[in-house]
């Protein structure tokens, strides 16, 4: 959340009981899961999404259901790290499929 406050978005931590529930009826499938679920005009953000590629959704505004970062890599933003590992931001459509959006 301080790399999202840090580019200039507002953060709300809202705790909710299983991520899993909040990420089905986001439209992220369970295998692109993350540690946290967000929600920026309408569209999920799964995991440690890059403000970047937010920033760049909001411009772009495509017909989706947002943005996923599977797992915790190490040297996306919140998991900062001497040994960084590549990691794609995947940009999931409404009907669950997935693309690369962007290559760190």
């Amino acid at each position: 959340m301080d790399h999202l406050r840090a580019n200039g978005f507002r953060v709300k931590s809202v705790a909710v009981e299983d991520t899993a529930v909040e990420r089905k009826r986001r439209g992220i499938p369970e295998a692109l899961g993350g540690c946290h679920t967000g929600v920026v005009e309408g569209y999920a953000i799964e995991g440690h999404v890059p403000a970047r590629e937010i920033k760049r959704l909001l411009a772009e505004r495509p017909a989706a259901a947002g943005l996923a970062v599977p797992g915790m890599p190490q040297g996306s933003p919140g998991m900062e790290s001497p040994t960084p590992q590549r990691y794609n931001v995947l940009l999931v459509s409404k009907d669950g499929r997935h693309t690369v959006y962007a290559r760190y």
